[in-house]
């Protein structure tokens, strides 16, 4: 079922029943429909519908916010702030989308030939529940503009924020059976997915499902955009200011309870600085980031999105702790109702140990040592994620020569995760294939038709 149950108290406030075989197959039939005309519109109408869904957005923005909290624990300044972004992604490709898509003339031996960018037919999104509707901006907006349909199924704990989307987007003028959200389970994935009328699936989530649908895609030859774990590096080569990078540092990797794919998880530092800096993490984080209510714009570290999370993130701890690593502050589930636990810094991990190569989805830092440049370089890349990483420092030479050799999809110069419209977002090994955002994103599920003239 999806269920609504307010992280912060565990109160149970909704329970929705799965779509029914039937309404799934009816869902598919709608958004198969409304491609044979929605494809049809001109480009500057379809931009101008999701130009609307912008303003719409904005000015949504605090009741979408109160719903994320209360589903997911999401801090409400940091709800507000997320739907900051989903309307400059819904606003750039309203923009941008007619230039992005213009035919693209070409010269080729013995004449001419034009490439025209079209899209392919009904899709299939399956969204998570950290970022409710920042996810969902990514994958529709450039689809909407381009012409494909959408179907959507959200995670099972964000129904309220599903609902909500799908009311505005229609509210904007996009037609009901353009977007169509389903209260599909995961069961059912495979079935949408085999129907021959979906033209691909784009999946933001672990890697685990990141695998389950990959495999469906390949077997029924669909395209598949895959955003998948993070355990992104964080190098620290020097600093002018420790205060200063302490701060920035920690607020990164706290952002959204430390449950952000790209957020920096492992904090490499060289050792001239390394207890020096651990020291005053250690330091800030336990001062700063106190559990409290989320709908309290004062509270800088909310309940994890379930209790369930709350657990697994607390067990990570305990283990890395058994196999040797050294707890310097939190690490402890609190007591009573909500999925709280306290923001941790773990620092003395090695390969050994499990917490060195998993993703640790939570308000959680590993702050491991490195003696040279060389060293931190091969400890960011020994791991089986690629999504993103950062390089902090004063020169900024010696970060670009570092950040050309980390193998990610995305490396970010003194600052750490985040997102923008205009910026390509992906990553490369188990963190995924395909890219969202920017010109790229408009791309992955395109025909580029060639027409020699």
């Amino acid at each position: 079922m999806y269920t609504v149950t307010d992280p912060a108290t565990g109160e149970l406030v909704e329970k929705i029943e799965n779509a029914t075989d039937g309404e799934v197959r009816e869902a598919i039939d709608r958004v198969h429909r409304g491609y044979l005309s929605w494809r049809r519109r001109p480009v500057a109408e379809r931009a101008e519908i999701v130009s609307r869904a912008a303003d719409l957005f904005a000015e949504r923005a605090d009741e979408l916010a109160a719903t994320m909290t209360q589903e997911m624990g999401k801090r409400i300044n940091e709800g507000r702030g997320e739907i900051g972004v989903v309307v400059d992604i819904f606003r750039y490709y309203a923009d941008n989308g007619p230039t992005l898509l213009a035919d693209e003339p070409l010269e080729i031996k013995g004449g001419n030939a034009v490439i025209t960018k079209n899209p392919i037919g009904p899709l299939l999104g399956v969204m998570p529940w950290n970022f409710p509707c920042y996810q969902i901006a990514r994958f529709v907006a450039p689809n909407l503009v381009l012409g494909n349909t959408i179907l959507l199924k959200h995670a099972s704990i964000c129904p309220r924020s599903a609902a909500a989307i799908e009311r505005i987007l229609h509210d904007a003028g996009v037609p009901e059976d353009a977007y169509v959200n389903i209260f599909a389970s995961s069961a059912q994935v495979p079935r949408i997915l085999a129907d021959p009328r979906i033209q691909g699936v784009s999946l933001t989530g672990s890697e685990r499902a990141g695998i389950s649908v990959a495999a469906e895609a390949g077997r029924n030859l669909k395209r598949a955009v895959l955003e998948l774990g993070g355990s992104d590096p964080l190098i620290l080569l020097d600093s002018d200011d420790m205060d200063k990078t302490v701060r920035a540092t920690a607020t990164a990797r706290m952002r959204n309870c430390g449950q952000s794919c790209n957020s920096p998880k492992r904090m490499i530092v060289l050792a001239d600085i390394y207890e020096e800096f651990v020291d005053r993490l250690t330091e800030h984080v336990a001062e700063t980031f106190v559990p409290g209510d989320p709908s309290d714009p004062a509270t800088k570290l909310p309940p994890l999105a379930s209790v369930a999370a709350a657990d697994e993130v607390a067990e990570q701890v305990d283990k890395a702790v058994r196999q040797g690593a050294t707890l310097r502050t939190g690490g402890r589930r609190l007591d009573g109702p909500g999925a709280y636990l306290e923001a941790t810094v773990l620092t003395d991990v090695t390969p050994e140990m499990d917490a060195y190569y998993e993703e640790i989805f939570g308000p959680v830092v590993l702050v491991l040592r490195a003696e040279t440049e060389e060293e931190a370089v091969a400890i960011a890349n020994d791991s089986p994620f690629g999504l993103g990483a950062s390089v902090w420092g004063t020169d900024p030479d010696r970060m670009r020569r570092v950040a050309e050799q980390i193998e990610s999809g995305m490396v970010y110069l003194n600052s750490a995760g985040g997102s923008q419209a205009d910026l390509p977002f992906g990553g490369i090994k188990r963190s995924g294939m395909g890219r969202e955002l920017g010109a790229a994103g408009i791309e992955e599920f395109m025909n580029k038709k060639s027409i020699r003239l």
